[in-house]
């Protein structure tokens, strides 16, 4: 018997103000938006195959990010065929950047942004040996 295939995944990030994250996220980092809700209180995020998913927060809930619990640790991580070519749309689109465009030990050409809520985005290519 073989098992289910895998297909796609989306973390979700809770969020304080939807529609001003909407408005970055589509913005400063080129996904696109299909909103939920009247008003508005989920959405899914999309660009190319990659999907995040953000929701508005409970009233009294406190989003912690991650980093913030244990620092060096990300809300999000996205694999990308082309960090510096990405690293540079960000930047010239106005994003947060968190960390600047740089090889890492274990590999990776990676860059990071700092979004809404402080949550930690990182954009990751894989080196070839």
């Amino acid at each position: 018997m073989t098992k289910a295939k895998l297909t796609s995944q989306a973390p979700v990030l809770f969020v304080s103000d939807i529609d001003a994250s909407i408005l970055y996220w589509t913005e400063k980092i080129g996904f696109s938006a299909q909103k939920f809700g009247e008003p508005t209180n989920f959405c899914i995020l999309h660009r190319d195959n990659c999907h995040l998913m953000i929701s508005q927060k409970p009233k009294d809930h406190v989003i912690v990010p991650n980093w913030r619990v244990q620092d060096m640790i990300w809300g999000c991580y996205i694999w990308v065929d082309d960090a510096k070519k990405l690293y540079d749309e960000l930047v010239k689109s106005g994003a947060g950047i968190d960390y600047h465009l740089g090889q890492k030990d274990y590999g990776v050409l990676e860059f990071g942004i700092s979004v809404l809520d402080d949550h930690d985005i990182a954009f990751g290519q894989v080196l070839s040996n």
